[in-house]
């Protein structure tokens, strides 16, 4: 199954197509995000693993807004048997209390329980989750650091494989976070890491609801510039795929009323309201029940006869350069 993140960047799509087609006028809500965000607050090193770095971040801001966290992803990918280190990771899950007492299942966990661990500690179990989701979501494990794990590594090793540098940015991005992020959250009900009932046809899990807003998590550095400093970017792809959860929640379970953006290394918040932003983007009043149907039709129907003649088409060309 494609996933969300994917199709938003492929132009060909026709998830891309038609959310480009129906929400056409971009430009001015990106214009108006890149003036309100300003300068960059937590870049990292050099010796900083970007991609794994920013799920390890949206690990640990789960811990700070959700009172019972899920740990499915990263249960999925130990589960998937992709790299050596089943021990260490149930390991690591038992002390989470993630794993039940009698060993059957995995539970939530609970961070209140965990509040007198050292900053470093966090660090490194955010780290640990954002190596074993990889397992579930990446199409190649082969450069993993778990690929460093052996069958008889333990827990400990399996937290020393985030470096000091990155253990320090997350350090920083946390206490940004602390500061800018939880003030703006509004009250209310915290899924974190929501499914959609459109889920089942293209695979997508956002980053966190809370209070009927869906807000999702951007640990990237933005564009340099000449000076050396960063500008913060909102990407068309960006902007889709926080209108394609939203669609995807087919039957309106989560009842969401806005969507927002936390620009983790500039400690920025936006949100806008759903009808006020669809209406925008789309240039006119929209319905979104009506646009869910839409969405779904291109999702269920469309999508597959795309992805089907994509395989055939590059099985064509293979068969002609051979």
């Amino acid at each position: 199954m494609s996933a969300l993140t994917n199709e938003v960047k492929d132009a060909k799509s026709p998830v891309a197509g038609w959310l480009r087609s129906t929400f056409p006028h971009h430009h001015e809500v990106q214009a108006n995000y890149r003036e309100a965000v300003g300068p960059a607050r937590v870049l990292p090193s050099s010796t900083v693993a970007l991609g794994t770095q920013g799920a390890a971040i949206d690990w640990w801001l789960r811990f700070l807004i959700d009172p019972a966290p899920s740990v499915r992803p990263a249960v999925a990918g130990l589960r998937s048997g992709r790299a050596p280190c089943e021990r260490a990771g149930l390991e690591l899950l038992h002390d989470l209390g993630a794993i039940a007492d009698d060993g059957s299942a995995f539970e939530p966990i609970r961070p209140a329980r965990l509040v007198h661990r050292s900053e470093e500690w966090w660090a490194r179990v955010s780290y640990a989750l954002a190596l074993l989701a990889e397992l579930y979501r990446a199409r190649s494990v082969d450069g993993s650091r778990l690929m460093r794990l052996s069958q008889a590594s333990r827990a400990a090793d399996l937290l020393e494989l985030a470096n000091a540098d990155e253990v320090a940015d997350l350090i920083a991005m946390r206490d940004l976070a602390v500061a800018k992020l939880l003030p703006e959250l509004p009250s209310g009900p915290v899924v974190t890491g929501p499914t959609f009932e459109g889920s089942a046809d293209l695979n997508a899990d956002a980053d966190l609801i809370v209070g009927g807003v869906l807000i999702d998590f951007k640990a990237t550095q933005g564009r340099a510039r000449s000076d050396g400093s960063r500008a913060a970017s909102l990407t068309r792809a960006e902007l889709d795929q926080l209108l394609g959860y939203v669609l995807l929640d087919y039957s309106d379970t989560f009842t969401l009323h806005s969507v927002a953006i936390y620009a983790v290394r500039y400690g920025y918040y936006a949100a806008w309201p759903l009808d006020e932003l669809c209406a925008e983007l789309a240039g006119r009043p929209v319905d979104r029940t009506a646009l869910r149907q839409e969405f779904a039709h291109v999702v269920q129907t469309e999508l597959p006869e795309y992805r089907k003649t994509s395989i055939v088409e590059r099985f064509r060309q293979r068969v002609a350069s051979s």
